[in-house]
């Protein structure tokens, strides 16, 4: 009777959870309802064994996962009514986000044990998603940003999460009110499926109109601003100033009374904090506002304060808040605080290297103004890419890989902060294992042969920097994803190297065709291996898809302009002749013809030439390893018919030939090949003949005819070229690069032959004068040669490069140049003062496959003629396209 009256009353007994809809209920019979508090429940608790767990409701998951999940097991023990398990069973499953609603109800009741069914409902899932409002470009980019995947499970955190997304992308662009409506849609082709539609509305773009900075008075506004990378305000040329308002302090303005009063303009800052108002010469700058670099900018500003000494600078106060216009403005409060200075520095840990000799080399003394970047630096605690001679660098040259030292405050005495530098100096570490990955395309040996890390040797820093540099300049790998990677051992003093490498295409294919101009078809193919490989060329199970791999150049080139012009080469180089030294050698034969008649009969007036040469280079490690010596002798025969090169030498038929040894000193340290950060390329080069008038003492020359005087020319000619890169900030760079060439004669009655001359002016590109031994000078902003026989020459350029794109498939940076150049007929002449000189700016491409592409738009200033009506822009401005190679 006990047991019956029990029964019945556990058919009435509810668990309500909670939560969000969600029950939990006995019932014998499965039903699930909901009860009144007029239906009583049990005074006393009663115990059962869950017998058996079943789910209900699901479409997509899996039974037993949900039942784990739960933590509901088959032989738990719970109490009815109220048992926590219940409640904590139900929780676990609500934060699964999967379930609109969940129900825990019993089935049935068995003597003690009780048997529980999970009822769910599932949320629906994601079928897919579109975008309303925005342009396809845009939505194509916001899909990458979502991360949104099909039949992934939708839930408000899923579209809150999505809103937030879009609105920070936009707001990346300058989009600060963007509204976001996400519209649910029931997907009647799939079950339980949903679409979403995100309505957007961008609003207006919003510039930053004002950037106002209260609380300075070390640092001027416009140096600070010029701190705020990411935070720029708007371009602006007014007679009006900018608007006054400002929250923390009335912005700063110099009247033109006070800044003549106080001589302004002596002073630059002064000049522009004046101008700031009316003028704003960032034209090229973003003026969109974003968070993310806005919270970077005020970093940068502080750790700009930090290197005057200003080690207390913060950031108090900063707001944004729109103007009139629809646009922003920024206003940032500061503290600067106190000017610090570094007081005595001591030095605890160090044997191999005295303290006076490692405080010359920290290069910071007593009194000097704190900065703490500078101290980082010349310790070694920030590296460089280009190495150094901080302390860091002057240990680990020489082995210590485990060297360390830590700068320790310890104390701060007024202004001045003393400072203990702990070193721990480890011992020498020796190179064990050298490994290469990523090499899929190259042999290993073309690589290890130009390392400077080689098993045995001790660790050394500036080996690693060298060894990184020759990979890149190989040519064959991404430059930026060369990666080193030191694994020591202090167990046994040892360290592993390992260097990661991505294999790039570096083959090259030129293609180019026309027709028309009075000389039929025109035209250049070519195409260059190089890492070509000679030894496989009779394994093409080796070929990839050609034989390649051994680091060896090959290059083949046809040119034609139909009749009048055909030209062919060939060319061969082996960088590491014997394998065993950096012996170079390389071969080339040429072949060329050009006509004067483009009749039917191109054999009455041509000049044909035809020639080959060898050269050897090697490295020498005199003054430093980074010199090259190259030797080699070159032949060309040219045969004249009716056809004058230079008509004050009289030289129109018979052969000519020139034979001379040409001898090349050269120094290249640049870091990198396709965009240089840093190094030069330095060579100077002596071309000459024998004096072959020397040999036939007898003979007058001054009476000679021009066949007898060119039959073998003779001739002594002299180059020297420099180039310097340094980096001026992040990937910002200057190239400076100055160029000289003089050549003379052995014997006056002969004087200089038609061949061998310096041609100045145009893009650089002329194409025959390459073959006849003219040294092709460009000079951006010129149309064209404006000096083509001379034996003198001068070239001086100054570039700023900033690259778009340093991707192994598609390096681009854009330039800025000046240029100086002139050339003369001789020495008599020679006047270095008197320059052509131009401006201007240009962009290049390189590709993989075709090399380089390049485009430069110069002003020629010494074109300017009003006497011949050359006064427009037009007039002394033009493009000049590259192909291929940078002209010289």
């Amino acid at each position: 009777m006990h047991k019956n009256a029990l029964r019945s009353l556990l058919l009435t007994i509810i668990f309500i959870y909670a939560g969000d809809r969600s029950v939990a209920q006995i019932n014998t019979s499965g039903g699930i309802g909901k009860m009144t508090q007029a239906q009583s429940q049990p005074e006393k608790p009663i115990e059962y064994t869950i017998g058996g767990i079943t789910v209900s409701g699901t479409r997509f998951l899996d039974n037993d996962l949900l039942i784990t999940v739960s933590g509901l097991d088959v032989g738990e023990k719970i109490k009815i009514p109220n048992d926590e398990k219940i409640t904590k069973a139900i929780r676990n499953l609500w934060e699964q986000e999967l379930f609109s609603d969940i129900g825990i109800s019993a089935t049935k009741i068995v003597g003690d044990k009780i048997f529980l069914n999970i009822n769910i409902v599932e949320r629906p899932r994601l079928s897919k998603y579109n975008f309303r409002g925005i342009k396809k470009s845009e939505a194509t980019e916001l899909k990458d940003k979502l991360g949104l995947v099909k039949s992934r499970v939708v839930t408000d955190a899923t579209k809150k999460e999505s809103v937030v997304r879009i609105q920070r992308y936009y707001a990346e662009k300058g989009f600060n009110d963007v509204k976001v409506e996400v519209k649910e849609y029931t997907d009647t082709t799939s079950t339980n499926s949903v679409v979403l539609t995100f309505d957007i509305n961008k609003g207006v773009r919003t510039h930053i109109n004002q950037v106002n900075i209260a609380g300075n008075s070390i640092v001027a506004d416009t140096r600070l601003k010029r701190t705020l990378k990411g935070t720029k305000e708007m371009a602006r040329i007014s007679l009006h100033p900018a608007d006054k308002i400002s929250i923390y302090e009335p912005p700063k303005r110099i009247s033109f009374s006070e800044y003549m009063k106080n001589f302004g303009f002596l002073s630059v800052s002064k000049s522009l904090e004046t101008l700031d108002p009316y003028f704003r010469y960032n034209f090229f700058s973003s003026s969109k506002f974003g968070e993310k670099k806005f919270e970077t900018d005020k970093q940068t500003m502080i750790d700009y304060y930090n290197t005057l000494g200003h080690r207390d600078a913060t950031v108090i106060e900063d707001t944004v808040y729109a103007v009139e216009g629809g646009n922003i403005n920024v206003d940032l409060k500061v503290r600067e605080g106190r000017q610090y200075y570094f007081g005595d520095i001591e030095w605890k840990g160090n044997t191999k290297y005295s303290s006076e000799f490692l405080s010359k080399i920290l290069g910071i003394k007593k009194g000097d103004v704190y900065n703490l970047e500078l101290l980082e630096t010349r310790l070694g605690k920030m590296l460089s890419p280009d190495g150094g001679d901080d302390v860091s660098s002057l240990y680990m040259n020489d082995g210590y890989l485990f060297f360390n030292v830590e700068p320790v405050e310890i104390s701060i005495v007024g202004d001045t902060i003393n400072y203990e530098m702990r070193i721990t100096e480890g011992p020498q570490a020796t190179i064990k294992n050298v490994q290469i990955t990523g090499n899929y395309r190259t042999n290993e040996h073309v690589i290890r042969r130009e390392l400077r890390t080689l098993p045995g040797n001790k660790f050394s820093r500036e080996d690693l920097i060298r060894s990184q540099r020759e990979i890149a300049n190989l040519g064959f790998f991404d430059q930026e994803k060369i990666g080193i990677q030191p694994k020591p051992n202090q167990e046994d003093g040892t360290v592993d190297i390992e260097y990661s490498l991505v294999e790039k295409s570096s083959d090259q294919l030129q293609l180019s065709a026309g027709f028309g101009g009075g000389i039929s078809f025109y035209g250049n193919v070519g195409v260059t291996f190089n890492n070509f490989s000679l030894r496989n060329i009779l394994k093409p199970e080796q070929w990839d898809p050609l034989p390649v791999g051994d680091g060896q150049k090959f290059s083949v080139n046809y040119q034609s302009n139909g009749r009048f012009f055909n030209s062919a080469n060939v060319a061969f180089t082996e960088p590491w002749l014997g394998g065993k030294k950096p012996n170079s050698l390389t071969t080339n034969f040429m072949y060329s013809k050009f006509n004067n008649s483009l009749g039917a009969n191109t054999n009455e007036s041509y000049m044909r030439m035809l020639g080959g040469g060898v050269s050897m280079s090697r490295r020498i490690k005199w003054p430093d390893d980074n010199f090259i010596f190259t030797y080699g002798v070159n032949y060309q025969n040219f045969k004249l018919k009716q056809y004058e090169l230079i008509p004050q030498t009289g030289f129109s038929d018979g052969p000519s030939n020139n034979l001379y040894l040409k001898l090349v000193l050269a120094r290249y340290s640049v870091d990198q090949p396709l965009y240089p950060r840093s190094g030069s390329n330095i060579n100077f080069t002596f071309q000459f003949t024998p004096p072959y008038s020397s040999f036939n003492e007898d003979k007058d020359y001054s009476t000679a005819t021009a066949a007898e005087k060119f039959k073998w020319i003779e001739y002594h000619k002299y180059r020297f070229t420099a180039e310097w890169y340094q980096r001026i900030t992040g990937n910002v760079v200057f190239k400076f690069a100055t160029k000289y060439g003089f050549m003379g004669f052995y014997n006056r009655d002969i004087g200089f032959a038609p061949f061998e001359r310096f041609q100045v002016g145009g893009d650089g590109l002329s194409g025959q004068n390459f073959f006849i031994g003219r040294d092709i000078i460009a000079h951006r902003g010129y149309k064209g040669p404006y000096s083509s026989n001379a034996t003198i020459f001068n070239k001086y350029t100054a570039e700023v490069r900033y690259p778009f794109s340093l991707s192994p498939t598609s390096t681009i940076y854009g330039l800025m140049f000046v240029e100086a150049a002139n050339a003369w007929a001789n020495f008599n002449q020679f006047n270095p003062s008197k320059l052509n000189r131009s401006a201007g700016v240009g962009l290049r491409v390189f590709l993989p496959m075709f090399g380089l592409l390049g485009l430069d738009y110069g002003v020629g200033f010494d074109r300017y003629n009003r006497a011949a009506g050359l006064t427009k822009l037009k007039d002394i401005a033009n493009f000049t396209f590259m192909l291929g190679f940078e002209p010289d």
